[in-house]
């Protein structure tokens, strides 16, 4: 039989077509199954977080930025304040085009394209959702042409602010500090629940090292929204705790006082009451402005600020380091009384240079022409060189740095500021691991009247000057007085006093000789006593710049101005009750006598008889 022909096989067909309809139904089967697994995994097991997205489409979380704490003066003046102000602010995932958008406000309201830029880099730290500023401080002119153009910007709007604003500008700018946006380095480190809402931190002064206190808790608001993104209802509302208020030691007009009186003259005045601690002044001039640095200062202006040969951001008061010149002189005659290489009545000669055993080098007096015969009491009112350079000689440097030490001078103070430098007061062990030579006599010389390698801050020549005015008792300088929260008022924590083990007696004859630099008849700050019904306690200082050539002369009018010598004078008062040490740094100023002792005097005067119109508080 032909194959082509042959019949077809009914049973065979019918296999394969029933094998086809199981395998089709197990396929449908497993679908349906496939699909109650996942709607079971939908209503039941995955609810919770499916109900939570559907929720987070329909209920935006708004934080609320607390209001940052004020900080005040000793007196209730308002050194940093949190003033309204409008800004324009965009939410990035509420407009299509945001370049097109940044050109249209550019052309509207002027922006500069360094305000733009500024904003690109914000709103790249932020999350799209959040609203970013584009333009703050807003002119009344500003907000009323932005508010005729305001339906065709979709996620611009403008908002109320509180901005920082300090209201003494440059006066007390390197003590209470400012503001400023948070940098990329900053946000790597910081806690992002509590900068939520907020985009300014302090960077420098009391507004740093009082961060936490002053920046207070975020808030937060739940808002129901349309399909639209806008806000439509605000289910709930947590709100913001404000930042603790803070109360500087600080005397504002004193302030003012010490500022002005440095004039021409770059440096610094630190003032601190003896029985607390507590920083009364603490200037450094030049200042700046730190306002323009709340809302982003300009490129230009920052530059100048950081290129000016007048360094204004530098702190002088904390971290300018100044060889104290004649100042650390009752310090090392006090160090002579103490180890007993020296009585109060030793006499020596003063022919107005001072020369080593075997060495021709001389060693030079202020004095060309010698102070003649003099005891202690006479070296420190007149300041004698040559009377210390013998008396470094008996005690040794190591001596010397081992006493100096007990004041604070190569030691941080411990104020509650950050940055603060530590200064220098050498030893032969010092110049071994840091200059890897050996100690020369000569050294121990010069470090004898406060040159060569001794450095010190202002703020530690007054901490000094309080320590020997409180004969020995070793207090903290401070600035915060009291911290205000919203339910109670605290003190700082402060490092407890300490005392230096010292003869009264001999603190006794350095304080006699010290009222002298100011009462004596021969005094290097004599006209300081004319028209005070008080005595006060002091001592001049001149700093050199530069080294003076054995056989050239010192001859400050012909120099430049930057090369002539520091002028520094360090004071307490009333001698009798001590209730104020000062410690003054006029830079180039070239007699302390002359010129850091008035500016002195000032801040003495105004602290101890303070105008009637502003009653002093104590």
């Amino acid at each position: 039989m032909d194959r082509k022909f042959a019949i077809k096989d009914p049973l065979a067909e019918n296999r394969v077509f029933l094998s086809r309809i199981v395998a089709a139904f197990v396929l449908i089967i497993l679908m349906i199954a496939g699909l109650i697994a996942r709607l079971v995994y939908l209503q039941v097991v995955g609810h919770e977080h499916y109900a939570t997205l559907s929720k987070d489409n329909r209920i935006k979380i708004s934080p609320l930025p607390p209001t940052r704490g004020i900080i005040y003066d000793r007196r209730g003046r308002m050194l940093a304040e949190n003033v309204p102000t409008y800004s324009l602010e965009l939410i990035p995932e509420q407009i299509k085009d945001i370049d097109d958008t940044l050109a249209k406000l550019q052309k509207l309201l002027d922006i500069s394209d360094e305000k733009i830029e500024q904003f690109q880099k914000q709103r790249k730290r932020n999350k799209s959702f959040t609203s970013t500023p584009l333009l703050q401080n807003l002119s009344d002119e500003e907000v009323a042409k932005f508010a005729v153009v305001r339906p065709y910007f979709p996620g611009v709007d403008v908002y109320a602010r509180l901005v920082r604003h300090y209201p003494y500008g440059d006066l007390a700018a390197h003590v209470v500090g400012y503001v400023g946006r948070i940098n990329e380095q900053e946000l790597k480190t910081l806690p992002v629940a509590k900068y939520r809402g907020t985009d300014i931190i302090g960077k420098n002064g009391i507004e740093k090292s009082y961060e936490s206190q002053l920046l207070g808790t975020a808030g937060y608001e739940e808002i129901e929204t349309n399909a639209q993104a806008r806000a439509v209802n605000t289910l709930s509302t947590v709100e913001p705790i404000a930042g603790s208020n803070i109360y500087l030691t600080l005397d504002i007009d004193l302030q003012k006082i010490a500022y002005e009186a440095l004039k021409e003259y770059n440096g610094a005045a630190v003032a601190i009451d003896i029985k607390t601690g507590g920083v009364l002044v603490f200037a450094s001039r030049p200042g700046f402005d730190p306002n323009p640095f709340v809302t982003g200062i300009s490129g230009k202006d920052y530059k100048a600020l950081r290129e000016s040969p007048d360094q204004p951001l530098y702190n002088r008061a904390l971290r300018g380091l100044y060889p104290p010149g004649s100042t650390l002189k009752p310090f090392f005659a006090l160090a002579g009384l103490e180890y007993g290489v020296i009585d109060f009545g030793h006499r020596l000669y003063c022919p107005g240079y001072y020369k080593l055993p075997n060495v021709d080098h001389k060693y030079r007096d202020w004095k060309k022409w010698g102070h003649g015969m003099v005891d202690m009491n006479e070296a420190i009112t007149q300041s004698c060189d040559v009377y210390f350079y013998d008396l470094a000689l008996a005690l040794g440097i190591d001596r010397m740095s081992e006493f100096m030490q007990q004041f604070g001078f190569g030691e941080k103070t411990g104020i509650d500021l950050v940055g603060e430098v530590s200064g220098l007061m050498p030893s032969k062990e010092w110049k071994r691991s840091h200059r890897n030579r050996p100690w020369y006599p000569g050294e121990t010389l010069i470090t004898g009247i406060g040159q060569g390698y001794t450095q010190t801050t202002p703020l530690q020549l007054a901490r000094a000057t309080a320590t020997l005015a409180n004969y020995g008792k070793v207090v903290t300088p401070h600035l915060v007085q009291e911290i205000i929260t919203p339910d109670y008022a605290t003190p700082p924590e402060l490092a407890p006093d300490s005392r230096i083990p010292l003869n009264k007696k001999h603190v006794d004859n350095i304080i006699y000789a010290m009222t002298n630099v100011v009462h004596g008849a021969r005094g290097t700050a004599g006209r300081l006593s004319k028209h005070i019904d008080y005595q006060i306690a002091g001592k001049t200082g001149t700093a050199q710049v530069f080294t003076v050539k054995q056989e050239e002369k010192y001859n400050e009018n012909a120099i430049d101005f930057k090369m002539r010598d520091h002028a520094l004078f360090i004071a307490f008062a009333p001698v009798h009750d001590p209730r104020i040490a000062v410690a003054v740094v006029a830079e180039h100023g070239g007699h302390g006598g002359s010129v850091a002792a008035p500016i002195a005097g000032e801040i003495i005067d105004a602290y101890l008889n303070p105008k009637k119109d502003t009653p002093h508080e104590n």
